[in-house]
């Protein structure tokens, strides 16, 4: 299959569902990744898009696209869509991730609002969670146990986010462990990720 996952920021992607596209990546599926700004506001652009690159290497990704917007500027508008969407007409993938719509982030609304959008007629769109998610009760659950230590590493290239102070005392990584252990206590196994489906056609 082809999966595209979209994100605001870099780290975004890998915070959220990290751990699915290292299944996908094991599996042979191609994977797509859509950025849609470059960070700047949180390490510096060069930076933020370095370490990006880091990641999507280390996940075997295909192609990154950079959508080239500004940190914290995004707007739910029709250029934000149309950019989305003329993506999705290029790889035409099988399964889109992107972040939960309810978040306290200007630009994590704005990239799921246009995301959601642009996915009209797409089959199966997983909306998975970030750091500033709110409201988030999801309804599938992927096991990453065997790839939650592969999900670790792959934090720890966006470095300069690792390495930052958060308020709530954990660290980025930290933060994505317990994540994980509470979404398998919800879907019955020790690690998961979890997504709320806006869409999951199944094919029998």
């Amino acid at each position: 299959m082809k999966i595209l996952a979209i994100g605001a920021h870099p780290d975004d992607i890998e915070y959220g569902c990290g751990g699915t596209l290292l299944k996908y990546k094991n599996s042979g599926h191609k994977l797509y990744l859509l950025i849609l700004t470059g960070g700047e506001k949180s390490g510096g652009s060069i930076i933020r898009q370095n370490e990006q690159n880091n990641a999507a290497r280390f996940i075997g990704v295909k192609k990154i696209i950079w959508g080239g917007f500004r940190d914290t500027e995004l707007v739910a508008n029709r250029e934000l869509i149309s950019k989305i969407d003329s993506v999705m007409s290029k790889i035409q993938p099988d399964e889109v991730y992107v972040n939960y719509p309810d978040d306290a982030h200007q630009d994590h609304r704005a990239c799921a609002e246009c995301t959601i959008t642009a996915c009209r007629y797409q089959k199966r769109v997983l909306l998975y969670e970030d750091y500033t998610t709110r409201n988030f009760e999801p309804n599938v659950f992927v096991d990453i146990g065997d790839v939650l230590v592969e999900k670790a590493k792959l934090l720890g290239l966006h470095q300069s986010q690792v390495s930052k102070s958060y308020p709530t005392g954990l660290d980025m990584l930290e933060s994505v462990k317990s994540i994980a252990s509470f979404r398998g206590f919800q879907g019955k196994v020790k690690y998961a990720e979890g997504f709320v489906a806006l869409r999951y056609m199944v094919e029998i």
